[in-house]
């Protein structure tokens, strides 16, 4: 267990608007940390095979039942692992900590039953948005995502790809609707500029999405160790950010890079939002 900066040079792990605060003596810009994920990657590459942190996060977005401006994550990566293993290891720390919590495996959230026993499915992003627009998608047909993102009054912007496009469709379309545990999985490069390129799709990344109760409940990633192939993914994110403003865009992160050109082993690495998970297992309404 390790404590990293809170205070940022370059706020990196996630794709967020950060809080900015100024450093007096100094004379430099800092960021509330979005993320652990960047700092944590150091220490692998340091030598620490297996390294986790629960800490604050800040992200300058906006508030409702599931989003808060400061939150607290738990952020593990393991060494020579894949998302497959965080599928497994995080499929048991949630069920460890609802028999703690709630004595069992099977409870109410909000009135409706949560089956935390059975075994958790698997889907695809493309397949979970399939499912509930009644249609086969694919990354090889960007004006069928668009016009089902106008038929489903989904907004979005002329220079987005087919991965922003398919991710924008799951997110407004398909994650409310996903209730009992669900690994989302299979992400589009696009939307994943931090993840392993998928071994059977190179359109694809190892990125899985945990969802239950209608939430994000933590993002996994088999991890992009490749330097050449990181600093790529990062001028994608800084194009974006120049032809669309996106805020949300990653940015780049020379040191960053530099950490990885001294060599990451292959791993697996995953964050989980707790209070998220808390609002489950206590059965509140809201975040806050």
């Amino acid at each position: 267990e390790v404590e990293t900066p809170v205070l940022h040079p370059t706020p990196g792990g996630a794709l967020a608007k950060p809080f900015v605060a100024h450093h007096n003596v100094l004379d430099m810009d800092l960021y509330l940390r979005i993320a652990l994920e960047l700092y944590l990657k150091r220490l692998l590459i340091g030598g620490i095979e297996r390294v986790y942190e629960i800490g604050r996060n800040f992200r300058n977005e906006g508030i409702d039942r599931d989003h808060n401006p400061e939150f607290t994550m738990l952020e593990f990566y393991q060494a020579y692992g894949t998302y497959e293993d965080m599928m497994r290891l995080s499929e048991r720390l949630v069920r460890a900590c609802a028999v703690a919590v709630r004595g069992g495996l099977r409870f109410e959230h909000l009135g409706r039953p949560v089956d935390l026993e059975s075994p958790w499915r698997t889907v695809t992003v493309v397949d979970a948005v399939g499912e509930v627009v009644g249609e086969e998608l694919s990354l090889d047909e960007p004006d069928r995502l668009r016009g089902l993102a106008d038929r489903h009054g989904v907004g979005f912007h002329p220079a987005w790809g087919p991965g922003k496009l398919l991710l924008e469709l799951f997110e407004k379309l398909s994650e409310r609707d996903i209730w009992d545990p669900t690994f989302v999985k299979d992400f589009p490069r696009e939307v994943s500029p931090l993840a392993r390129p998928h071994r059977d799709d190179p359109r694809l990344t190892e990125h899985f999405d945990l969802v239950i109760c209608g939430m994000e409940i933590g993002p996994a990633y088999s991890e992009l160790t490749d330097p050449d192939e990181q600093r790529a993914r990062f001028e994608d994110q800084r194009r974006l950010r120049a032809e669309t403003g996106d805020e949300e865009a990653h940015p780049f992160d020379e040191d960053f890079l530099l950490a990885l050109e001294h060599g990451m082993p292959p791993a697996g690495g995953m964050g989980i939002g707790i209070d998220r998970l808390l609002m489950i297992l206590s059965d509140v309404p809201s975040i806050r």
